[in-house]
């Protein structure tokens, strides 16, 4: 199926609803949430999921799984997802908060015949086979660590969603601090308790995360690491390596095969 509302097909008997839909850039889909399960795979461009313990960002040809009646929303680029909407008691191996993982190249295909498939797939048969084996190869999906601690204290979080916006590995604490109307040793203490990271561990991890979809958009990584705030690019891909364990020029290889 293509671009239908979930809402519109939730009833129908079948363990898995697949639809693949199509989203303009700057897209954001309001915060919601699904009685079913839900694998949102990025088939081009990237997302970044939101809940209310964190953001997961998901560079192209990635997926992430999001748990029944979790409460998220989702910022886009350009980007065309497919999505399995699957009733729980068919995963109960599903996570309890939401995981970025890989999507193989066998996984790929099978996702594109798995929204084609009709809506009342024949129980028995070729269309109920692909969509078995597609939760076989989810479940067997190695997961990626792609997300980023949001805190609960309101001013704070709202700080931290305005970054992610417009990231820069330079943003002082003592900007932050000022805005909150507290010292910084208050506001690093805050940011640990909050999330377990302290600020300056936080801001390279949003930066970092950031890039990704910069990176799948096949933007230079010069320009990227600029646009960060890196004084070279060498510096960006010492922080990028040490925080994912690969380099930027490897990332991107690896995520155009």
């Amino acid at each position: 199926m293509r671009d239908i509302p979930i809402d519109e097909v939730d009833h129908l008997d079948r363990a898995v609803v697949a639809i693949r839909t199509d989203y303009p850039p700057g897209h954001r889909i309001l915060p919601h949430r699904h009685r079913r399960a839900q694998f949102l795979y990025s088939a081009t461009g990237s997302m970044r999921v939101e809940t209310a313990d964190g953001t997961w960002t998901i560079p192209t040809r990635r997926a992430v799984l999001v748990p029944p009646e979790t409460v998220h929303q989702v910022f886009t680029t350009t980007v065309s997802t497919r999505s399995l909407y699957i009733e729980p008691k068919a995963v109960p191996w599903f996570p309890r908060r939401c995981q970025v993982v890989e999507v193989s190249a066998l996984l790929r295909e099978l996702l594109n015949e798995a929204v084609g498939v009709p809506d009342l797939y024949t129980p028995r048969g070729r269309d109920a086979a692909v969509i078995g084996l597609t939760l076989h190869e989810i479940r067997r999906a190695a997961p990626i660590r792609l997300d980023l601690p949001l805190p609960k204290h309101d001013r704070l979080r709202t700080l931290c969603e305005s970054f992610l916006d417009d990231p820069d590995i330079h943003d002082p604490v003592a900007g932050w601090a000022a805005r909150l109307h507290v010292s910084e040793r208050t506001l690093n203490r805050l940011f640990a308790t909050e999330t377990g990271l302290s600020f300056a561990r936080w801001r390279q991890r949003a930066c970092v995360l950031h890039s990704l979809s910069l990176l799948s958009e096949g933007r230079p990584i010069a320009g990227i690491a600029a646009s960060l705030g890196y004084e070279s690019p060498a510096a960006f891909s010492t922080m990028f390596t040490r925080l994912l364990g690969t380099s930027p020029k490897d990332y991107r290889a690896a995520v155009s095969k």
